[in-house]
């Protein structure tokens, strides 16, 4: 049963505030995208690849393709996320059998979490990398008062990958689009469909790179790790 991966990398990147999408700022001295993917193409157990990129970025997506020589399919997001993934999953090959959803723009996650992502959904359908949340979260209104204070001991920051059996997860956003429903991730849909969603614990380091104090964390990230394996 095959594994493939829907890498999205379609978004904007605002507020980075750089004049070109973040995914090609230096991450230690390689684009971000460039680190992303290669925890893919490397992994034993993904059977293939497709990277999700905004019509604006397209042509150069496809010219780093042919430099890296990297075999993966290239297609166009679409206005939301959802609809990025959406096409994403319309790519993949029959082959696949189970889909792992990320997003570009994280690439600290460990060829460790990977493979236990996808002994995850293998046993589950459908399941989900998070770590308890280390902050008291209030609830607060649209006054600016606070409604509620949710225990934090069951609060779950969430990251990707999210791992899926592909059947599923395409069932999910075929009904969300008839219904016209929007959902924040993919397992929202799958949760709304009526199914189970396991958690796998990830790693703080799983950031998503997304302001430019996400890009110095990261730079010391990196460095951390190059000590440890030195």
């Amino acid at each position: 049963m095959e594994t493939g991966v829907v890498i999205v990398a379609a978004g904007s990147g605002k507020r980075m505030g750089a004049e070109r999408n973040k995914l090609w700022l230096p991450l230690g001295g390689e684009p971000i995208l460039t680190r992303t993917v290669r925890l893919f193409t490397s992994h034993p157990e993904i059977g293939e690849i497709v990277l999700v990129v905004s019509a604006q970025d397209h042509e150069e997506v496809l010219k780093w393709k042919r430099q890296e020589k990297l075999k993966l399919t290239v297609v166009l997001g679409g206005a939301e996320r959802q609809d990025s993934v959406r096409n994403g999953l319309a790519a993949l090959s029959s082959d696949c059998s189970y889909v792992l959803v990320h997003d570009a723009a994280r690439p600290f996650v460990t060829r460790e979490q990977i493979s236990e992502m996808i002994r995850q959904v293998r046993r589950d359908r459908a399941s989900i990398m998070a770590v308890p949340v280390k902050d008291t979260i209030k609830v607060v209104g649209a006054d600016g008062v606070v409604q509620s204070t949710p225990a934090r001991e069951s609060l779950w920051a969430v990251q990707t990958p999210q791992a899926f059996l592909v059947s599923l997860l395409r069932e999910a956003h075929e009904a969300a689009l008839q219904a016209g429903k929007t959902g924040t991730d993919d397992a929202m849909l799958v949760e709304w469909l009526g199914h189970t969603v396991s958690v796998v614990r990830g790693s703080y380091e799983n950031i998503k790179i997304t302001t430019p104090d996400d890009l110095w964390f990261g730079e010391e990230i990196l460095r951390r790790r190059k000590g440890e394996g030195s």
